[in-house]
């Protein structure tokens, strides 16, 4: 956390503001009993897992709600109507809090960590966002079927072994490998690896200590966490190293083919003619490679669990899959958007654990929460998605139960709105999001297709946290499916792109599914 206080141009406090300045109706919103002076609402605490610790207390004290930690307090929100005035974007911004905020030293003023008053985070929405419009999308797709391709070699080969598949190492490979070709033109050979990347490894290790951050006493921070401090540093070097030579050979290269770093080294804005400096660049390459494949890896993840726990769910998913795509050995980019039922099985999963599982947004101007709670300009809370994701007012009394069909065109237009945010809210939301759902239902198609899953039945579901969220340990047992027969002559499928440096060995071409 921000240690002192200190006051921006804008008037606004810089870094960490508790919500005593900014809620002068404070007392009005319960807080968990038993709190300890100096040291707040420690008792019982869990520091391993605050996300699920704090839904826990959201369960008891409702849909507004504060705790204090280390003299610092904090407000929560997950009620449908205050979150749906949350997300008014002419009276709320994003805030950049928390976790986020510790993200700085490594992403900078990357799209994901920015503060709404530096002016990088609109150049590069602007230079950025045609990455991802349709033909862009169009584009990936050849390159995303490549990358499963490798997936799906590596777990046929785990089959014929007799061993189960890692869910979220394999997700993680998988995700980690598509932002980087599609976005980068790199390999980092993740398939080819035992063990993570270590880009990976160093990524993980930053997430982790920006929430260990905030477990910790600012002024004790550097005692408490030396040695984790230390290792910080290496990691945040390294994810700077390997970023600064993708950079480098790209530019030896002279460019690519058009990719998100073609976009970042020579676009320049429409209107202005500025492009983003090198610097930026740098932090933008990494908020992508972190952004684009830890928070979808987890999706794919959760929603391998909960096919695997429902077969019913799974059939009715498959036959859905066969009939859009038929015989042809992969999909073309127009058949994604078809998997309707696929869609909604992701969207559940999203429901239940979003993936980036909170945002935080603070007030413009001085106003009053739901007409019931002032706040004053600057003040801020912490959506926490899953429990609004949860709210009985908007998704009925059944909340827990995994369902699909609430994703029927229906039942979306029956609910109000703002109340399924995993990807955040306004102009901040998360500019990868059609790339991400396009990745996971054509990934989520051709696992289906090709085999059944099992999930071992003594495993019980654990979330892991690192500012996102994953499930622990899951691995699940796979049946080769029968696919259906080719039609004579091969498929009429795009062909998969070339990568832009060193592709050419088979295992990286686009495999049938």
């Amino acid at each position: 956390m921000a240690g002192r206080t200190q006051t921006m141009e804008n008037g606004l406090p810089k870094g960490f503001r508790s919500a005593e300045r900014g809620w002068p109706e404070l007392h009005r919103i319960p807080h968990p009993p038993r709190r300890v002076p100096l040291l707040g609402d420690v008792l019982g605490a869990d520091g391993r897992r605050p996300l699920q610790d704090t839904m826990r207390h959201a369960r008891r004290l409702g849909p507004v709600f504060r705790r204090r930690a280390f003299g610092k307090e904090f407000v929560f929100v997950w009620g449908a109507r205050l979150v749906a005035d949350l997300a008014d974007e002419s009276r709320f911004a994003k805030h950049v809090g928390l976790g986020v905020a510790n993200l700085r030293p490594v992403a900078g003023d990357g799209l994901f960590t920015a503060y709404n008053h530096e002016p990088n985070w609109q150049l590069a929405h602007d230079v950025l966002a045609p990455g991802f419009s349709r033909e862009a999308m169009e584009g990936y797709h050849g390159m995303m079927l490549a990358v499963a391709g490798r997936l799906t070699d590596r777990w046929d080969r785990l089959l014929a072994a007799g061993h189960t598949v890692d869910v979220p190492g394999d997700m993680t490979r998988l995700t980690l490998e598509t932002i980087a070709r599609t976005g980068f033109g790199h390999d980092f050979g993740s398939f080819e690896r035992d063990r993570p990347h270590p880009f990976v490894t160093a990524m993980v290790g930053t997430l982790g200590y920006a929430q260990r951050l905030n477990s910790v006493p600012a002024p004790l921070a550097p005692l408490l966490l030396r040695s984790a401090t230390r290792r910080n540093a290496a990691d945040m070097a390294l994810l700077n190293h390997t970023v600064d030579e993708l950079v480098a050979a790209r530019r030896r290269s002279g460019g690519g083919e058009g990719d998100l770093l073609d976009r970042m080294l020579a676009t320049a804005h429409p209107v202005t003619g500025e492009k983003l400096s090198a610097e930026n660049v740098r932090k933008q390459v990494i908020t992508f490679l972190v952004a684009g494949h830890e928070t979808t890896s987890g999706a794919l993840s959760f929603a391998l669990y909960y096919l695997a726990r429902h077969p019913e769910i799974a059939a009715r998913a498959r036959a859905e899959v066969d009939r859009v795509w038929g015989a042809t050995a992969q999909p073309r980019y127009d058949q994604i958007a078809r998997l309707r039922y696929v869609r909604r099985v992701l969207d559940e999963s999203l429901r239940l654990w979003p993936t980036a599982p909170a945002f935080a947004r603070e007030a413009r101007h001085d106003t009053v929460l739901a007409g019931e709670h002032p706040m004053r300009r600057g003040a801020w809370a912490l959506v926490l998605t899953p429990m609004l994701h949860r709210d009985p007012e908007a998704w009925g009394e059944d909340t827990g139960r995994f369902d699909p069909d609430r994703f029927t065109a229906a039942a979306v237009r029956a609910r109000p709105p703002h109340v399924f945010k995993p990807f955040g809210t306004g102009a901040r939301a998360c500019i990868g999001r059609q790339f991400a759902l396009h990745e996971a239902a054509l990934v989520l198609g051709l696992l289906l297709r090709r085999y059944d899953l099992h999930a071992d039945p003594g495993y019980r579901l654990a979330v892991t946290e690192r500012l996102t969220l994953m499930p622990e340990g899951l691995r699940l047992r796979l049946e080769r499916r029968q696919r259906p027969a080719e039609p004579h002559g091969g498929t009429d499928a795009p062909r998969a792109r070339p990568d832009l440096r060193d592709l050419s060995s088979g295992a990286d071409r686009a495999r049938g599914a």
